[in-house]
Parts: structure tokens; C-alpha cells; sequence
């Protein structure tokens, strides 16, 4: 299924690539029209294992998930980032998303996820010289 223009998914990749410029870690994008589970968290939970984001040398992956008919998103992270953030690490991350979600603009609110995403993750997981791109920088789609 087809959730974005090819302009808005341009814009989503691009960040992508932007923000993995800044940081060692990898983000993800997973959408998909209905979340069906009762917390949006064991969704999303499922969804990283799916896509064998646990398997990041440095356990450093984070998944940005929305369910656009359901009207539901998460943003989650491996063991080696929840290892090392203070809590409310997330928070301004899902704040930013939220602002353009409930403006109907869901590209806009993933791309500035994602750019706050890496802006917090460079600071416990900087890019080294020799990073190499361990996830796809793609978007997921499902149900």
C-alpha cells in the first residue's frame, strides 16, 4: 500500500540520511493503517523484531511507527540507547511528531522526528569514521 507521494517519501528518506550523518545509530520508519493491539508499544515492539533492528552492533536502532488510520505512533529504541538516556529521553522527539500529526501533516511529523531523533542520539552515539550503515534506510509498510 502506497501512504505517501513520491515527494514526501523523498522528504522522509532524505531525513533519514540526514540524521544517520550525525550519529552512529539507525533509524527506521514502519507505517502501516491500523494498529490493533491495545498499547501501540508491543505494536511497535513487534514490528523492530520484525525487522531485525536488535541486531545493530551497538544495539542502537530506533523505530519510528504510526498506524495513520488507528491515529497512533510510537518511537522506540534498542537496549544500547535505553541503556544510556535519562528518562523522558523521547519525549520532544514524539512532541515534534505530534505538532504536525494533528495539523493531517504525518510526512511532516515523521521528517521532524526524525531530525530530533538524531540530533539526541549523536550525542551518546556520535558517527565515527569507519560507521557503516546497518539498516536499510527505507520505509516498512504493513497492515
Amino acid at each position: 500500500m502506497k501512504y505517501f507521494s513520491k515527494d514526501e517519501e523523498s522528504r522522509i528518506l532524505q531525513a533519514i540520511r540526514d540524521a544517520e550523518n550525525q550519529t552512529s545509530g539507525e533509524i527506521r520508519v514502519h507505517v502501516e493503517s491500523v494498529c490493533e493491539e491495545d498499547d501501540v508499544l508491543d505494536r511497535a515492539a513487534w514490528v523492530f523484531k520484525e525487522l531485525h533492528m536488535e541486531q545493530t552492533a551497538l544495539r542502537n536502532g530506533v523505530l519510528i511507527y504510526v498506524a495513520l488510520k488507528s491515529k497512533r505512533f510510537a518511537i522506540i529504541g534498542d537496549a544500547g540507547i535505553n541503556r544510556l538516556v535519562p528518562a523522558g529521553f523521547w519525549d520532544s522527539s514524539r512532541d515534534a511528531m505530534l505538532t504536525f500529526l494533528t495539523q493531517g501533516d504525518t510526512a511532516g511529523g515523521i521528517v521532524a522526528a526524525i531530525g530530533r531523533v538524531g540530533e539526541l542520539l549523536h550525542e551518546y552515539f556520535p558517527r565515527q569514521d569507519d560507521d557503516v550503515n546497518e539498516l536499510p534506510d527505507t520505509i516498512s509498510t504493513g497492515r
